[in-house]
């Protein structure tokens, strides 16, 4: 098999000296696929995703993008080289509006930003009606969808969201899940941690299921879906 686009490889760290969080965990995603980091709660779901993004330190194990060791590199390099992260909370600016949030996703770049905004009103055409709306007085899911475009704003290689669905009802879960699909079909790569794990099993490529910071179930979505053990710990049978 080729070379993950982006792989965490049998990462051992944590946010401290002697407060290992994760270990031994590998986690990977090929171009254009969305790999699911589920697992239960404390099971070092969103660690492992801010691993991969450089929030934390590891020491033993390696990050690589596109085949460069970016293990030592910061956040804000890594955003550089294609990485794009949307928090669970505080992932926008309440007090701008959903067109200056885009904008502000667009930090780094120099030339023109209105296409990717255009793209991104016709992924979530609720933000062009909302354009000039304050992001703090939308609805949740709505929230969602600016922290993900302005995310896509960067015009990551990369997208890593941490629960993108928390606290959304469940239509709002399947409209954003649908989002996802279509922004992966763009060949962008998809890392997602979430605590609903069948719904984002039955749109993964890969999912990694992790028990106190290890992995314990590596396989397609479909296979740890029909999986017997995965189903009867993780999935309620």
């Amino acid at each position: 098999m080729t070379e993950p686009f982006l792989i965490g490889e049998s990462m051992t760290g944590g946010y401290g000296r002697g407060a290992d969080i994760l270990y031994d965990c590998t986690i990977a995603v090929h171009p254009g696929e969305i790999a699911v980091i589920v697992g239960p709660n404390g099971a070092g779901k969103s660690t492992a995703m801010k691993a991969v993004f450089g929030m934390l330190n590891i020491h033993k194990g390696s990050v690589r993008l596109d085949g460069e060791d970016i293990t030592h590199l910061s956040p804000q390099h890594r955003v550089a080289k294609g990485m794009a992260f949307v928090p669970q909370t505080s992932n926008i600016f309440t007090s701008l509006t959903v067109e200056e949030n885009l904008e502000m996703g667009a930090f780094l770049r120099r030339d023109d930003i209105h296409v990717t905004m255009e793209q991104i009103f016709d992924l979530f055409p609720i933000l062009r009606d909302k354009r000039k709306q304050a992001a703090g007085e939308l609805s949740g899911g709505q929230r969602q969808q600016v922290a993900v475009g302005r995310a896509l704003m960067t015009q990551p290689k990369v997208l890593m969201l941490d629960e993108p669905t928390a606290g959304v009802s469940p239509i709002v879960m399947d409209e954003l899940f649908d989002r996802i699909i279509e922004v992966a079909r763009t060949g962008i790569s998809i890392l997602m941690v979430e605590q609903n794990a069948r719904q984002a099993l039955e749109i993964a490529d890969r999912g990694y299921v992790l028990v106190q910071g290890a992995n314990r179930f590596t396989n397609t979505g479909a296979a740890l879906l029909a999986d017997p053990d995965v189903r009867k710990s993780f999935l309620g049978g």
